[in-house]
């Protein structure tokens, strides 16, 4: 079993607007899409952005690399608060926006802002597709949406 499989279980059903299934099959693909880039040398900000969006949003530990396991944070704000209803609306608007207000990650992390705004748009508003197809591939959003 696993850790995605472990947490699966226990999101709060009032985190997804899809179902819980389908959200899990993305988060089990978006972690074997970053072990394949980890493996290939490829930085993957898309797919870290999925991930650590679906982490949080499912209320799971992040369990880091080193050190202890701890409450994974906010993908936008990068804060220590847990996954509701009102902090995920925040952040999905904040997601909205970082382009212009984080412009710095465009560079610093290609498609890390991309990849967080695809998750909320598609588990929390159930708008638009999911951000990963069955291969790990980024979804392409519509050029008209930012």
């Amino acid at each position: 079993m696993t850790a995605v499989d472990q947490a699966l279980h226990r999101v709060p059903t009032r985190n997804l607007r899809v179902a819980r299934a389908e959200f899990g099959a993305v988060w089990t693909t978006a972690q074997r899409q970053a072990e394949a880039d980890r493996q290939h040398g490829v930085a993957g900000w898309y797919t870290a952005g999925v991930i650590v969006t679906c982490l949080w949003l499912a209320d799971a530990p992040h369990h880091p690399a080193w050190g202890r396991p701890h409450p994974a944070r906010s993908p936008v704000g990068d804060r220590d608060i847990s996954a509701t209803e009102d902090s995920i609306e925040a952040e999905y608007q904040a997601a909205e926006l970082m382009p212009e207000h984080q412009p710095w990650l465009l560079e610093q992390r290609p498609g890390w802002c991309e990849g967080i705004r695809a998750t909320l748009r598609w588990a929390w508003r159930h708008d638009g597709p999911p951000p990963l197809d069955e291969n790990g591939e980024p979804i392409a959003w519509s050029a008209t949406r930012t």
